[in-house]
């Protein structure tokens, strides 16, 4: 199993690594349009190798897809913490019961319950 893993992010490292000897050439970003960069005076760009600018878009997408799911799923961890404390409740009512009721014949909690009662 080890080594099929090691394959894979062999195989991963080897594309990342093509991608990026394929992508060397430098590319501009810019903040803003040109016209509206004029305007206020600011040219905020920057030059990067395209494969920088392509693995920071991936990641970047990663990360926002992980805070969306996280978000989307608030309800269903709500939910889940709801349904722990009740069974914590409900296993600290029984040990209370099986504490007051005492231990009947052959250990059978119901019955001993049922002769202090009856």
């Amino acid at each position: 199993m080890k080594t099929i893993r090691y394959a894979f992010w062999a195989i991963v490292g080897l594309c990342l690594i093509l991608i990026g000897l394929a992508n060397r050439d430098v590319v501009t970003l810019r903040a803003m349009p040109e016209a509206v960069g004029d305007l206020m005076g600011l040219e905020p760009d920057i030059q990067l190798p395209l494969f920088v600018v392509i693995f920071i878009a991936v990641g970047a997408g990663l990360m926002i897809g992980f805070l969306w799911e996280w978000v989307r799923e608030h309800r269903i961890r709500s939910d889940a913490r709801g349904k722990a404390r009740e069974v914590e409740a409900l296993k600290r009512e029984v040990a209370q019961l099986r504490g007051a009721a005492g231990t009947g014949k052959d250990g059978d909690d119901v019955l001993a319950l049922l002769e202090k009662t009856g």
